[in-house]
């Protein structure tokens, strides 16, 4: 997984045309430019890309796509099973 410090210093921005429903992502509000935070695009209020929001990590807060800049997507560790311990 990126960490925060690495995408902060890069910059590097999504497209929101680039997001999928119920997938994770780094992201950070637009206005605070604070430390990125992993959050969720959800389909709560409806299936439509019109209808999707983000759902903070951690609480049941939503808030609209455009009040985010969405960093990089979050890749699942089970993509990587050749890097899992030893049983």
């Amino acid at each position: 997984m990126t960490s925060p410090q690495r995408l902060k210093k890069h910059r590097l921005q999504l497209d929101r045309s680039d997001l999928e429903p119920e997938q994770f992502y780094w992201a950070q509000l637009r206005d605070t430019r604070n430390t990125p935070e992993v959050v969720r695009i959800s389909t709560i209020f409806g299936d439509g890309r019109d209808f999707w929001s983000v759902a903070r990590t951690g609480t049941d807060v939503h808030a609209m796509l455009d009040e985010f800049e969405f960093l990089s997507k979050v890749i699942a560790a089970d993509a990587f099973p050749h890097l899992r311990a030893a049983e």
